[in-house]
């Protein structure tokens, strides 16, 4: 009796341990043949719980949105959203799909957000599935690889740029992925700005607020962008740039997955690198940009001349020129720049050495990434073109490899304290004195 009992009890005791601790089962996919409604409030959770996918509304309105956001942070931080600029008046809404495609549905069925593909049919049914990394993708459901994604979240980022996310193009398909900042902290629909890869060579990004550029983030060193020296390589990140005739793209990735560390850009204007702080439970700001002074505003000084947050005024002509207009310059409006004191020969010019400097723009640059190249051979490429004003090293690794060259004037220029690399500028000899 009493061992019936007892085992009774056992039985019902394990019956409740496994109810209470039962795995939940994250479910990070959606099929063809379901929805995910607001009403539901079901969810989708990525593969280790960093990310969850669903409706949300922001604090201060009853518009509604599909969004991405850390599962385990207290602090709700959102990392995309797709119809950040058709929101949901109402609480009816439901993604599916239909088609090859995801729809998002909102009042009387009408489509406020979808992927949008004119692919034909896929022989197998597609699904839509969060994966860990945070990226939401739809793939044949039997192509797991990434090749065969149909869409990604990736490919549209909002304001965020996650590890292993890219910034910048996919010359295959010609698609630029860019940031673009939130209108407020509590409204998730387009700002007014954007973090952006122009490609030229060699290629930079440009925060601009409309078409006004408002900071230029200078070229890739090899170990980071010219223009963001805060961007020291931390113990459990890895940067990367690739530059090949595939892609032009930033990204980075956490070697250490229990930091979360995400690239943004603000509502009000800044690029930052945050990092969570656990202890805190806050987003601690690692670098932000454009940071001290007018130093970093977009052609602050005008051509020819660079921008030293140390002297007065900040803007100063190169060795070797003169402001443009001295009466406009000692009122202290710069954008007219500098200008030459003697003409260049073409056989006879010289350089002189600027030290931890930003490089110019390189709009009117060209760029030999080859290996072995050296600045004495840089400086020979520069001399046996008349039109070249400038050489620096492309890449800063190993003593410094391959030329970037300019021709045509040098522009946003700056110097730092300990950071930036070397840039030769071309001048007539009797101004090398």
């Amino acid at each position: 009796g009493t061992y019936d009992i007892s085992y009774a009890l056992s039985f019902l005791l394990v019956f409740f341990i496994l109810i209470l601790f039962r795995p939940t089962f994250s479910i990070n996919t959606l099929s063809s043949t379901e929805s995910l409604t607001i009403s539901s409030n079901r969810t989708l959770v990525s593969p280790g719980d960093v990310f969850e996918l669903g409706f949300f509304r922001t604090n201060s309105s009853s518009r509604w949105y599909l969004g991405i956001w850390y599962k385990q942070l207290s602090k709700r931080t959102y990392v995309w959203v797709a119809n950040r600029d058709n929101s949901i008046s109402n609480s009816i809404g439901s993604l599916k799909i239909s088609g090859n495609n995801l729809v998002l549905l909102g009042h009387s069925n009408k489509s406020v957000w979808s992927t949008n593909l004119t692919r034909g049919n896929e022989r197998s049914p597609v699904v839509a599935e969060l994966l860990a990394n945070g990226n939401f993708v739809m793939r044949d459901s039997n192509n797991n690889d990434a090749s065969g994604f149909l869409w990604q979240s990736f490919d549209s980022p909002t304001d965020t740029l996650l590890p292993e996310m890219k910034l910048g193009y996919d010359l295959k398909t010609g698609l630029n992925r860019f940031l673009t900042s939130r209108r407020s902290s509590d409204d998730p629909s387009s700002g007014d700005f954007s973090y952006k890869l122009e490609a030229q060579r060699p290629p930079e990004f440009y925060l601009s607020s409309g078409i006004f550029r408002l900071y230029r983030s200078g070229p890739w060193n090899g170990v980071r962008f010219s223009g963001i020296p805060e961007d020291k390589q931390l113990s459990y990140m890895v940067y990367n740039f690739t530059e090949n005739n595939e892609e032009v793209a930033y990204t980075f990735r956490m070697t250490n997955n229990s930091f979360y560390s995400r690239l943004i850009i603000t509502f009000s204007g800044y690029i930052e690198r945050q990092t969570w702080n656990p202890t805190l439970g806050m987003w601690n700001v690692f670098w932000s940009f454009p940071l001290d002074s007018q130093c970093h505003s977009y052609r602050m000084c005008g051509p020819y001349s660079y921008c030293d947050v140390n002297t007065s005024p900040i803007c100063n002509c190169i060795q070797g020129f003169n402001p443009s207009n001295v009466q406009q310059w000692d009122q202290r409006s710069w954008s007219g720049g500098c200008m030459r004191r003697t003409r260049l020969s073409c056989s006879g010019d010289g350089f002189t050495r600027m030290k931890n400097m930003k490089l110019p723009e390189t709009t009117m640059a060209t760029v030999d990434h080859s290996i072995g190249i050296d600045v004495k051979e840089c400086e020979k490429r520069c001399l046996s073109d008349c039109n070249c004003t400038a050489f620096a090293n492309a890449d800063i690794r190993n003593g410094g490899t391959g030329c970037v060259i300019w021709t045509g004037r040098l522009d946003d220029i700056r110097n730092y304290a300990a950071d930036g690399q070397d840039l030769y500028v071309r001048v007539a000899a009797a101004d090398l004195v």
